[in-house]
């Protein structure tokens, strides 16, 4: 029986070769072998595909859709970080005449499902926006889509990824609150979670060992609760660190709060500092010293790094890493003035 709904897709993963490949091929285009040609012609044939000449992508073998799925506990709010990721990857699309789809997933019970425009192919790419294991990641991947992973990787050659240098910039920052004169310097982040938070854990403590300064596990600070929802309070050390560096603006938001309440004052009895640059580092009293994120150049080489997937036969393009900025504000203080 002849399959119903063969995509070029398919018929690449059955030749072993790329989508575009195939694209090219039934196309007309220039790029492929005469010998190829035939054969990728005779296995459509075999394989009951079918060009849809009337629309678009069945001219050109595109769907002119990207597919951007993200966990929905990253999007919990609207001022949430990957919204703004999210606005600033469609622009960018937009302005290649592709569309971007928002796919929305679970990722909280089990390995998420895979949407139906990824396992249907309708859709020339994916990014991938967050954090997903790395068994969510090999079956994405198996469709044969060009996909790009956004804000965080897992551990196979062949998966692309854009991240923010984490590392660096929490060593950076770190290194800002020594200079300052601060030896007693606590962590708040969930250590075990995100694989960006552990790489500005990383940074952090980088800035010790090469200040000669001990990591004190009792100032390594949960953030989040058994749910991943930060915690507007934390379990504080009973020796006070004269700063503290948090995995993000929202945590070091909450964390001045608590520390007011609790009848201390910032910058002058502990220094904060916070990381993105998000809504939360300008609502905190006083304003954050924190390192902020590009997610604008972060969407930028994402889109372009999946356009030149989707649109050639380029194949790995690696870890693409943007850096940050450090941002010095009021709530960390020179302990040498």
């Amino acid at each position: 029986m002849i399959k119903k709904s063969v995509t070029m897709s398919d018929i690449a993963k059955a030749m072993n070769v790329s989508t575009v490949t195939v694209s090219k091929a039934l196309g007309g285009r220039e790029g492929v072998s005469e010998a190829l040609r035939g054969k990728i012609k005779q296995k459509a044939v075999e394989m009951g595909y079918r060009v849809h000449t009337g629309s678009r992508a069945g001219k050109d073998g595109l769907t002119y859709n990207i597919g951007i799925i993200v966990a929905k506990q990253f999007i919990n709010e609207p001022s949430a970080f990957y919204w703004i990721i999210y606005k600033h990857l469609v622009e960018f699309l937009q302005k290649q005449n592709y569309y971007g789809m928002l796919e929305v997933v679970d990722n909280e019970n089990g390995i998420p499902e895979i949407p139906n425009s990824v396992s249907e192919k309708k859709v020339d790419g994916l990014i991938v926006l967050g954090q997903f294991s790395e068994n969510y990641v090999d079956k994405l991947m198996s469709y044969y889509i060009p996909t790009v992973l956004l804000d965080f990787c897992v551990n196979r050659e062949d998966a692309d990824a854009v991240l923010s240098d984490n590392f660096y910039g929490a060593f950076q920052l770190t290194s800002h609150i020594i200079a300052n004169g601060h030896r007693k310097i606590a962590f708040i982040g969930n250590v075990h979670g995100a694989s960006s938070i552990q790489d500005r854990f990383l940074g952090y403590y980088k800035a010790l060992l090469e200040n000669r300064i001990s990591l004190r596990q009792e100032w390594i600070i949960r953030s989040q609760n058994a749910e991943g929802e930060t915690l507007k309070s934390f379990e504080l050390p009973e020796e006070m660190p004269t700063a503290f560096v948090c995995s993000s603006d929202e945590c070091a938001f909450n964390l001045v709060n608590q520390l007011k309440s609790a009848g201390l004052r910032v910058p002058q009895d502990v220094s904060v500092a916070g990381y993105e640059n998000h809504i939360y580092s300008t609502m905190s009293s006083p304003h954050l010293t924190t390192m902020d994120v590009d997610g604008y150049r972060m969407a930028k080489a994402a889109v372009e790094i999946l356009l030149a997937k989707a649109r050639s036969d380029e194949g790995k393009h690696g870890r693409t890493l943007i850096s940050g900025k450090l941002i010095v504000r009021d709530s960390v203080r020179n302990l040498f003035s």
